[in-house]
């Protein structure tokens, strides 16, 4: 039986969803008593849910433990317990209210997805939890790095990685996107470092750092970053942070974010975080990016040298709307999230470069949506999925991000784009600080869009596959790549490839087939240096062919990245590239080499994918 969110309150600070929508009374939410179930919390909301949390932490380099108390304001519905989500967390005590009462908790049953219920006894008029703990130096969120694994190699690093369900490892909290609250915390660490938050910075100085979030957030986005950093600013209210070696090269990259904020604002209304700056972090970090209000997390892999590969950051910015704002309510509905930020990113990269560019970007997330497609478990190619007893990690696959784009094109195609801007426009005010499920969506777009009736929505949903209406992208600069690909023509001439882009190049590579001899291989590597490229995206293109081609003047350069980079994305195709083609032991002997650079988001797949155990 499909679990399904019930009712959820809307209030701004509070947990904020409804599993019913009424156009002319929506103000009925806020007067609502918040009861979610969610299967990947223990949390029960309709007793007890924290909105807002003070964390006091002090990061411990040496045993690589975050140590303190997370303190819980908390909305009690007269309950007697209230239940937390921990994973690998040694819980010292916990007090509550102000006088410091120190009161029993128990650790329940572990799950190996879920972690561990911490149950804490309270009395009806208990309004502050404050739990005393230490986090494990295997947390999962958190990567605790060495100076060797990081640009400058001076100093130690550290950074975490909640999506989705990892903040309990480094957080005793609710952990569920259909909780939103307000944080703030006073983080401690080394003197030579600096830390930085999801947040606001109100005091900076002598190794204490402290912040504030005012806006309510899950805690999915509740993120830190310690280490050597620099700031440099973009704008009036824009900036880099990152290690000081990489920071020149991170400016240059960047400095259109200002335009990509202006564009963003012109299409869906205005910025609501007030500041929003980038952290380029050390290679591990598993994502192209990661979110996080005020502060996106970002992989170096995206700095190309040429702004190629900085969609990545419009998209994160997209973000600020979709799935910061309006955010999904359970993991089952991730696509509302991702699929609405994917259609946004381009909108902005149109905006920004113009239709052709927008257009390729669409294109080759087609050719990954279709390997994707073929790859899953039909349910798994579905939009709402069902993950009860599964990772939500399971369901972040190119079926959220680009099966939900296209949905959303063809709805954009239908009705008309100056139509569908205007609903856009107003969804995302109207679940401002909110959460939603498909099934909200659902009612609230027939309503306000009412032509979307006869648009096969619940088949793009509920089944799996792509629907016949599925828009189709056709790219006139991709039919002259596949011209000169085909021709050979870049033999013979190759300043007919001078003005490519990465995704033209992106797409040159894809479309490389088994009729490539040794030959073909070795000449294009002389002509455009594949193998050595600085470009991750082009890098990682070329290298997957040359494992299933056993091109092996790419694998000493291939076994480089593996080991430097740790970005997932990257990973997976390369490591089963080895599988695919007779290669394990291969893609062992890399690994065992390169796994202990990788965060656990990243190690853990590959530890599945390659049967791998400690």
């Amino acid at each position: 039986m499909k679990k399904i969110t019930y009712i959820l309150a809307c209030c701004s600070l509070l947990v904020g969803c409804t599993n019913q929508y009424e156009s002319n009374t929506m103000e009925k939410q806020n007067s609502q008593v918040s009861t979610m179930l969610d299967v990947h919390s223990y949390a029960d909301f309709s007793k007890a849910y924290t909105t807002h949390l003070f964390l006091d932490l002090t990061a411990d380099f040496d045993k690589k433990i975050l140590s303190g108390i997370a303190a819980h304001t908390i909305q009690n519905n007269k309950a007697n317990e209230i239940i937390f989500d921990t994973k690998e967390l040694t819980i010292l005590k916990v007090v509550i209210n102000d006088k410091g009462e120190e009161v029993e908790f128990s650790l329940g049953e572990e799950d190996e997805f879920k972690g561990t219920p911490l149950k804490v006894a309270i009395t009806p008029n208990t309004t502050r939890v404050e739990i005393h703990y230490s986090t494990s130096p295997h947390s999962e969120a958190v990567q605790w790095l060495s100076p060797q694994q990081t640009a400058d190699k001076t100093d130690s690093f550290l950074f975490t990685q909640g999506e989705a369900i990892l903040t309990r490892s480094w957080i005793p909290t609710q952990d569920s996107p259909g909780n939103k609250i307000t944080y703030s915390a006073r983080i401690k660490v080394p003197d030579s470092l600096t830390a930085v938050m999801s947040a606001n910075t109100t005091v900076s100085k002598n190794g204490l750092f402290e912040f504030e979030m005012k806006q309510p957030i899950p805690s999915y986005l509740i993120a830190l970053a310690i280490g050597k950093l620099e700031y440099k600013s973009l704008g009036k209210r824009s900036g880099v942070y990152a290690e000081p070696s990489m920071m020149q090269a991170c400016y240059n990259e960047f400095e259109e974010l200002e335009a990509m904020i202006d564009a963003a604002e012109n299409l869906y209304g205005p910025y609501a975080w007030e500041q929003y700056d980038v952290i380029v972090l050390p290679p591990s970090f598993p994502f192209g990016g990661m979110e996080n209000p005020r502060l996106t997390f970002a992989t170096p892999t995206i700095i190309a040298g040429d702004k190629s590969l900085t969609s990545l950051i419009a998209h994160e910015l997209a973000h600020s709307w979709s799935g910061n704002l309006a955010t999904n309510a359970t993991w089952d509905d991730f696509w509302l999230n991702e699929g609405f930020t994917v259609y946004f990113e381009r909108r902005i990269a149109e905006a920004l470069y113009g239709r052709d560019y927008s257009e390729m970007l669409a294109l080759l997330g087609f050719q990954d949506l279709t390997h994707t497609l073929a790859d899953l478990p039909a349910e798994d190619t579905r939009l709402k999925l069902d993950l009860e007893g599964r990772s939500p990690d399971d369901g972040m696959s190119d079926i959220a991000y680009e099966k939900g784009y296209f949905m959303l094109r063809m709805i954009e195609e239908t009705v008309g784009r100056d139509k569908f801007d205007s609903f856009l426009k107003t969804y995302f005010e109207q679940f401002k600080f909110k959460n939603l499920t498909t099934e909200v969506f659902l009612d609230y777009i027939h309503d306000e869009l009412p032509a979307t009736q006869n648009m096969n929505l619940k088949e793009w949903i509920y089944k799996p596959g792509l629907p016949e209406n599925c828009p189709v992208v056709v790219s006139n600069k991709f039919e002259k790549v596949d011209e000169v690909r085909i021709s050979q023509t870049y033999v013979t001439t190759p300043a007919v490839t001078k003005d490519w882009t990465t995704h033209e190049w992106l797409h040159f590579l894809r479309g490389i087939d088994t009729s490539w001899t040794m030959e073909n291989y070795a000449k294009a590597d002389e002509l455009f240096s594949f193998t050595t490229s600085t470009n991750s995206e082009i890098a990682a293109a070329w290298f997957e062919k040359s494992i299933r081609a056993s091109y092996q003047p790419a694998y000493e350069a291939l076994e480089a990245f593996l080991i430097k980079v740790g970005r997932r994305k990257f990973l997976t195709p390369l490591y089963r590239a080895m599988i695919e083609s007779g290669k394990k032991n291969m893609a062992n002997t890399i690994y065992q080499k390169a796994r202990p650079n990788y965060h656990f988001v990243s190690s853990n797949t590959m530890d599945a994918l390659l049967g791998y155990s400690q």
